[in-house]
């Protein structure tokens, strides 16, 4: 139990239904919905579609999403990719033909072809119980009459107005005299809501035919881009087969790759080996051995993880218990390695997620993406669409594992996860924060399976991240300069984070009492709430 005499938040108890995001009005369009007589699919989709308007540097119906769904009776959950694909005209060679050697973030090459709504649609006529008119009321409401801005939103938009500057139908929609939206600003987006109307009068047809695609394709073909009709006939998301591994003899399940899935489920089995005698997460040398950990999970990421319909995945050879112990073998726990051995496998941004559970207790974990903060920063001028950037997850170099090929995925960053235990839903979880989500899950499950925090505190809890991209660490500022110094004296590149790293939300359901507990992480305007 925390101090309640200090600051901080109480995880939320509720026994019928249970939503948690990052923001209070999509947590409160899912309880609508539960309320209403929805699911927990649902009432998942009323939240993300609520989100891609009040948090549109975060996300967007123009981005993708991921979801793992677990029915009230299933022992496996269900796994839904709906993660874009490259446009069928764009590769490798012919970038390189075009002087192209690196996707940018504005650049109509990074934006691969929007397949959310489609994933959004497919998991409500399959799996939910309200129409699609219905559930995107409330986005439609917030889109059309306007929103407030919230204090994590504003500061999202803060330092943003140089991205949103450089396409002039962003800087329409998302500045006020080429300045960002301050907290407490009312911001509509009608263009927006028109497109929500035609999706939820036409379905599927309401975004990927007619008027909003023909708008989203004149867009990025001005700009150079290679999307085309055909593309969008094809944006399809797909069911696939969910992965699991182990740990403190819970099963945790995650999406396969192209996500990072496998990179959380790898740390996780390293983690089997970690000394957890200390009373706190928060120690040097507990800090130091997660660092490292994640050195060499990411490593591997670097080198194998792509979408497999191109590429041979080694994934069950990274989830071999052995192999994960051969990795932790290779950690000095007295000081940092700071020049990793290439991977021995075989070498064939920004987001928010929703958590919701229903009276039934069928839960819904699902994510949705635009990468980096407001994505591409390309806005479709009549639809009001926010296209993501996450072709900037492939390689421009030929033989690649994610080099560019046509209707191929890129290495995606975002991953629900799904907790259980003898077959049973125990929790619904995510992390979210590009490519720390994977590290995030590990933090956030040692943090309650291994020091016994509640669902609250494994998130609240100060956090850390060896930067794939950097040689660099970064701490968030409530690390205490004591811990800085001493890995810094261990040989790693340290520095204090200057924004916050990641958010989260999670909703466990106790077996004995079948009472929903929920946390939402403080980092962000959202909360946990039930009924």
């Amino acid at each position: 139990m925390r101090d309640l005499q200090l600051p901080g938040r109480s995880p939320v108890h509720a026994p019928r239904a249970m939503a948690s995001t990052s923001h209070p009005l999509a947590t409160s369009a899912a309880l609508d919905i539960l309320r209403r007589g929805g699911n927990a699919v649902d009432a998942a989709i009323a939240a993300v579609a609520v989100h891609c308007v009040v948090e549109p540097a975060m996300t967007s119906v123009g981005g993708d999403c991921f979801c793992l769904y677990a029915p009230k009776d299933s022992t496996t959950p269900i796994a839904l990719n709906g993660s874009g694909r490259a446009p069928l005209g764009l590769s490798d060679d012919w970038l390189l033909s075009q002087g192209i050697k690196t996707i940018e973030q504005q650049s109509p090459h990074s934006v691969t072809v929007p397949t959310a709504v489609d994933a959004w649609l497919r998991l409500n006529s399959e799996h939910g119980r309200m129409g699609i008119d219905d559930i995107l009321e409330n986005a439609i409401y917030y889109a059309e009459k306007g929103y407030p801005v919230a204090q994590r939103v504003s500061f999202d938009f803060s330092d943003m107005a140089p991205l949103l500057s450089g396409d002039e139908d962003a800087a329409r929609t998302f500045l006020r005299h080429g300045k960002p939206l301050a907290q407490g600003m009312m911001h509509s987006q009608p263009q927006l809501a028109r497109t929500l109307r035609e999706i939820a009068a036409k379905g599927r047809d309401g975004f990927y035919k007619g008027w909003v695609a023909e708008d989203i394709l004149a867009k990025l073909k001005a700009l150079g881009g290679q999307h085309t009709q055909e593309d969008f006939d094809t944006a399809i998301a797909d069911y696939v087969e969910p992965i699991k591994a182990s740990f403190r003899g819970y099963d945790v399940w995650e999406c396969p790759p192209n996500g990072q899935g496998v990179i959380a489920l790898l740390l996780l089995n390293m983690a089997q080996h970690f000394d957890t005698s200390d009373d706190s997460p928060i120690t040097a040398e507990r800090i130091h051995v997660e660092i490292e950990a994640g050195k060499l999970a990411y490593r591997d990421r670097g080198a194998v993880l792509a979408d497999p319909r191109f590429i041979d995945v080694p994934v069950s050879q990274m989830l071999a218990p052995d192999y994960a112990k051969s990795l932790y073998g290779q950690i000095d726990m007295d000081k940092a390695n700071n020049s990793l051995p290439p991977s021995s496998l075989p070498a064939h941004r920004h987001t928010v997620y929703v958590s919701v559970v229903d009276e039934d207790r069928n839960a819904c974990s699902l994510i949705n993406t635009v990468y980096n903060t407001f994505g591409s920063g390309i806005v479709a001028p009549d639809s009001g669409v926010l296209l993501q950037n996450r072709g900037m997850g492939f390689v421009v170099e030929p033989g690649h594992p994610n080099s560019v090929e046509p209707a191929k995925r890129p290495l995606h960053t975002i991953i629900p996860g799904i907790v259980a235990k003898e077959g049973k839903t125990a929790m619904s979880f995510g992390v979210m924060g590009g490519e720390y989500q994977a590290f995030g899950h590990m933090q956030f499950l040692t943090g309650m399976f291994d020091y016994g925090l509640d669902i609250q505190q494994a998130q609240d809890r100060p956090r850390f991240f060896p930067d794939p991209f950097k040689d660099q660490v970064e701490l968030e500022t409530t690390i205490p300069q004591s811990i800085f110094d001493a890995l810094k004296a261990k040989g790693h590149n340290v520095t204090y984070a200057k924004k916050p790293i990641g958010g989260s939300q999670a909703i466990w359901i106790d077996p004995e009492t079948d009472m929903l507990i929920g946390g939402s992480d403080p980092r962000k305007d959202g909360m946990a709430a039930g009924f």
